[in-house]
């Protein structure tokens, strides 16, 4: 269970607070060695884990195409309240290339994305992963809201921390 939210590692962007007042641009041309590196990166982070609705429980088995588009159906669920995994197509396609990886790199979200290990990442990562994302296309909609702490979420929830064994 620990490898899950582990590797969520480049992923749990908050697309209200993803967007700075300078806009967007498309991404620039990325080539195929590129692309291939991004694609690696968000495998070996386990991004789909937590960002592709039934990634894990399908032993990875969701079509390319409908990947990374968040999960608005189990949240994580802990004192700091419900958060659920962000659709990163739209996020990134709201963002230019150099707006992501300033936010990358000075991000501090809510559990159980481990933002501290983002923000070791290198820039040529960073473009990478970007480009990789970038090329699927912006599809799906919004994730649903975090819950506040002590509200009762509406969805399946994974507790995290998990509670203590018996």
């Amino acid at each position: 269970m620990k490898s899950i939210f582990v590797g969520i590692l480049a992923c749990a962007l908050t697309a209200q607070s993803a967007v700075a007042a300078e806009g967007s641009k498309p991404a620039g041309k990325a080539d195929a060695k590129q692309l291939e590196r991004g694609r690696y990166l968000l495998t070996v982070g386990s991004c789909n884990d937590c960002h592709t609705a039934g990634f894990a429980p399908s032993d990875g088995k969701v079509p390319e195409k409908d990947w990374l588009l968040g999960d608005s159906n189990v949240g994580f669920r802990g004192p700091w309240g419900t958060t659920y995994a962000t659709n990163l197509r739209l996020s990134l396609s709201k963002m230019s290339e150099a707006q992501w990886i300033r936010y990358a790199k000075n991000l501090k979200v809510r559990p159980p994305m481990p933002w501290f290990n983002l923000n070791q990442w290198t820039e040529a990562d960073l473009r990478a992963f970007y480009q990789y994302v970038r090329s699927l296309g912006p599809a799906g909609k919004l994730a649903r809201a975090a819950d506040a702490p002590g509200a009762e979420p509406k969805t399946a929830v994974i507790q995290w921390p998990a509670p203590p064994g018996k």
